[in-house]
This record gives C-alpha cells, structure tokens and sequence, in this order.
C-alpha cells in the first residue's frame, strides 16, 4: 500500500518524539487509528465547553492551556511541548465531559490525534502508555501547583517576569509578538497593569517595547 506524505510524516515525527517511550507495537497501533495535524500560531484547537473527541500528542512546537473564570477572564495554567499531552483533556476523555480548559497553538503545531476509545484500552494494555499517563498527571499537577502559587504568592512584577521568560523558552525566541492586552489575559490582569509594568521594565533596560512586539534584552 503506498503511504501519504502526510502519512509518512506522521510516523517519522510519532518515531522521532515518542519512539523512545512507546513499545513497537503501541506505536503500530497509534499509526493505524491517529490523524496527524499541523496547526498554525494562535489557533484554537480546545474550546470550553466542546465535547473531545480525540488526544493530542505535541510532536513540535507549543500549546497554551487556559482557565476562564465566570466573568470570561482568561488565566494560563501551563504550555504543553513536544513529547506531551494535555492531562485535561485526557481527563475529558475518560470521563465523556465537556471541556474545561481552553488550548491555543502558541506557535506553529504539529499534533497526533488519537481517538478517545482507545484510552482504556491502551490503558490496561501497554505499560508503556500507564506510565506515560500517569507521569502526565504528575507534570501537569505540579505546572498548576506552580500556577496557584504565582497568583497567590508572587507579585504581578514577579509573574511578569516569570510569564516572560516561559514565553522566551517555549518560542525559542526573544521576540515576544503578544499585545499587551494578550498578556493581561494570560496574566488574568488589566492592560494597563501590565503596560505600566513592561515600561517599568524598559525603564529598567531588560525589555525593549515596539509597536507589535517586545523584545527581551535581560531578564535572567
């Protein structure tokens, strides 16, 4: 049977970011029922209240997963990376929920979808994918235990700082594109806190602001 590019793709990127995790054949499996995707900067894969239908395992690039209060006001809980997957949503999967986080492409994406019946199933079948899970949980438990602690604990100049230098790492780049009203929604504040805050740090010579982007000089 001749392969697809985008087949062929799929299993290069699957061997490349999980062949090192996965038994052969569970990764046989995910080749025979998953969809490869690829999804540009500040697309909205996850919306609340959507019923999941499928998985995602990142195989590059970085998601933003975020929390909206009753009043729609927005809080980013934590950024998934190649070689993980958002706990949330497999939560959703298993239990048939609607969604309760909201995931955007922080940067241009490449997924693998896996439908949600085979979660189960892997579940009690693959060890490998048990462990996978459960380190899942585990990572992302301490990402929103690492979340409560900078609303409760920290200063907004502090989780500024912080937030800055997450999207430094994840993008690989000291060019931060968000608006300032973007960063507010993030940081669940108000545009003109953090506007205050980033002239505060321009001031201060770690930050240079320009009119579509910020670009980080130190903020080590």
């Amino acid at each position: 049977m001749l392969l697809s590019n985008f087949d062929v793709t799929m299993i290069e990127e699957l061997k490349n970011s999980y062949g090192t995790l996965f038994e052969d054949q569970l990764l046989q499996e995910i080749l025979e029922v998953a969809t490869y995707k690829e999804v540009p900067e500040g697309f909205k894969l996850i919306e609340i209240g959507d019923y999941v239908k499928s998985m995602p395992l990142l195989v590059s690039g970085a998601i933003k997963i975020l929390r909206e209060d009753t009043e729609g006001d927005e809080l980013l809980l934590y950024y998934l990376e190649k070689g993980e997957t958002c706990t949330m949503t497999m939560a959703c999967c298993m239990g048939q929920k609607k969604s309760e986080i909201r995931a955007i492409a922080e940067t241009d994406a490449k997924l693998i979808m896996v439908p949600i019946e085979k979660m189960e199933i892997w579940t009690s079948k693959y060890k490998s994918w048990r462990d996978f899970v459960f380190e899942s949980y585990h990572n992302r438990i301490n990402e929103l235990l690492l979340t409560v602690d900078s609303v409760a604990f920290l200063k907004m100049d502090e989780r500024l700082l912080n937030y800055l230098r997450e999207k430094v790492r994840v993008t690989n780049s000291s060019i931060i594109k968000n608006t300032h009203q973007e960063i507010a929604y993030d940081l669940h504040s108000s545009r003109v806190v953090i506007s205050r805050l980033l002239k505060k740090l321009e001031k201060l010579e770690k930050i240079e602001l320009h009119r579509n982007h910020i670009k980080i000089i130190n903020i080590s």
